[in-house]
C-alpha cells in the first residue's frame, strides 16, 4: 500500500514527541500517515516507544508536542470516549460480574444507544467472533481464547472505523494464537477497518500486517511492507529485529557498479549491495539471510560470492536442515536449507565451501 498524501491520511502522526519527565523523549518528532482501511502494525522491542503511540492515539496518554489527526481532525483535546476508537487488550479488560452480552451492550450504553439496537447490535458482533451460543455466560466460564475472541467482539459492536490492539494474542499459546493471527486481519479486512496493532513479536507483524513500522528508541526505523522489511532492512537494527540474520564486520574497500566490496575483519573480500555505506573507509556491517546461503555444490550459483566454512552443528527440523558454521571468524553463521531428497546432510567438523549471490548480501551501517 503506498504511501497517501496527507489529503488521503486517516491517521496522521505530525512531528509527534513525548515526554514523561521534560526531558527524555520516548517518541521522538514521529510523523506517520495511515489510509484507511489498512492494518498496520507498531513494532518494537519494549520501550521502544511502540506503545506509547498506541497510547496517544487513543487519548490516554496526551501528545507533548505535536498533532495527532483521526480523518484530517486533530483528537489531541478530545477524550478517550469521545474519539469513537475501539480498544482491544492482552488482558481482555472483561467486566468479571457482567454477562458476555452485557459486556458488549456496555458500549452502546454509552452512547445512548436504545434497547432494541443494542441487542441486535451485540447478536451481530457475537456472531462475527463465532461466538454466539456464549451470550449469557460470564468471562470467568470462558478459555482465554474465547475471552480474547469477546475483546474482539466488544471493540467492533459500535462498528469503530479505527481499532487498536495492544498485545491481544501475548497470554494465548502458540497453535491459538495462530489461529487467531489469521481470524483478526481476515475480519479486518473483511469490514473495512482500519487497525493499529503492537506487538513485539516480529512473526506476528509480518503474518498480519499490510505494512509494519519498526519502532527503536522512540523513533520508526524502517515503515514498509512485510517482505519489503525481511527482504530489504534499510539498517543493521531492522535487519537483526526481522527475522534470523548473519552478520560479519569490514571496511569498504571501494564501490562500483552497484556493488561494495568489503574486506571482513579476517581479510577476505566480499561483494555486497550497498545500502548505509557511502564510501571507501567506512566501516559496515554485512547482512545476509540463512535461507539465502547454499552449500550444495549443485546449487551453488557461478556468480555466487564464495567462502569456506566449517561445520559446527547440523541440525535436522522436519522441514528444513538448520546448519551452524564458522565463517570468516563468526562461529555463529546459521544456513537453512530446505529437506529434500539432494540435499547434503552434513557433519560436524566437514570443511565445505558456501555461496549466495551478491545482490542478496547487504552492506548496512557498522
Amino acid at each position: 500500500m503506498a504511501k497517501d498524501t496527507a489529503g488521503d491520511a486517516f491517521v496522521q502522526f505530525d512531528r509527534v514527541q513525548k515526554s514523561y519527565d521534560g526531558e527524555t523523549l520516548v517518541v521522538k518528532d514521529l510523523n506517520l500517515e495511515m489510509p484507511r482501511g489498512e492494518f498496520l502494525t507498531m513494532l518494537g522491542p519494549s520501550g521502544s516507544g511502540k506503545t506509547t503511540c498506541l497510547m496517544m492515539l487513543a487519548g490516554f496518554e496526551t501528545a507533548t508536542h505535536g498533532d495527532i489527526l483521526l480523518d484530517g481532525v486533530s483528537i489531541n483535546n478530545i477524550p478517550p470516549h469521545k474519539r469513537g476508537i475501539g480498544m482491544v487488550f492482552q488482558n481482555y479488560a472483561l467486566f468479571p460480574h457482567m454477562t458476555i452480552a452485557e459486556n458488549l451492550s456496555f458500549p452502546l450504553e454509552v452512547r445512548k444507544m436504545g434497547k432494541s439496537d443494542r441487542e441486535e447490535k451485540v447478536k451481530r458482533a457475537l456472531d462475527m467472533v463465532e461466538m454466539g451460543a456464549f451470550g449469557g455466560r460470564r468471562p470467568a466460564q470462558l478459555s482465554g481464547g474465547q475471552q480474547q475472541r469477546i475483546a474482539l467482539a466488544r471493540a467492533l459492536v459500535f462498528e469503530p472505523e479505527l481499532v487498536l490492539m495492544d498485545e491481544p494474542l501475548g497470554a494465548l499459546d502458540k497453535q491459538l494464537r495462530e489461529k487467531m493471527q489469521f481470524e483478526i486481519t481476515d475480519l479486518a479486512h473483511r469490514l473495512g477497518i482500519t487497525v493499529v496493532y503492537v506487538t513485539h513479536d516480529q512473526t506476528e507483524a509480518l503474518t498480519m500486517s499490510d505494512r509494519v513500522a519498526v519502532f527503536d528508541d522512540g523513533r520508526i526505523q524502517q515503515l514498509a511492507k512485510p517482505d519489503q522489511l525481511y527482504e530489504e532492512p534499510e539498517n543493521s537494527f531492522v535487519a537483526q529485529f526481522i527475522g534470523e540474520n548473519n552478520t560479519m564486520e569490514g571496511i569498504v574497500k571501494e564501490i562500483k557498479d552497484g556493488l561494495a566490496m568489503v574486506e571482513l575483519d579476517g581479510g577476505e573480500v566480499i561483494a555486497c549491495k550497498p545500502v548505509n555505506v557511502s564510501k571507501p573507509g567506512d566501516r559496515t556491517r554485512v547482512s545476509i539471510r540463512p535461507e539465502r546461503v547454499e552449500y550444495n555444490k549443485d546449487r551453488i550459483h557461478d556468480n555466487a560470492q564464495k567462502l569456506k566454512a566449517e561445520v559446527l552443528e547440523f541440525i535436522y527440523m522436519g522441514d528444513i536442515f538448520r546448519t551452524r558454521l564458522r565463517v570468516a571468524g563468526n562461529d555463529e553463521f546459521i544456513v537453512k536449507t530446505r529437506n529434500a531428497p539432494d540435499q547434503m546432510r552434513l557433519k560436524p567438523g566437514e570443511q565445505i565451501e558456501i555461496g549466495w549471490l551478491p545482490e542478496d548480501c547487504r552492506a548496512l551501517d557498522a
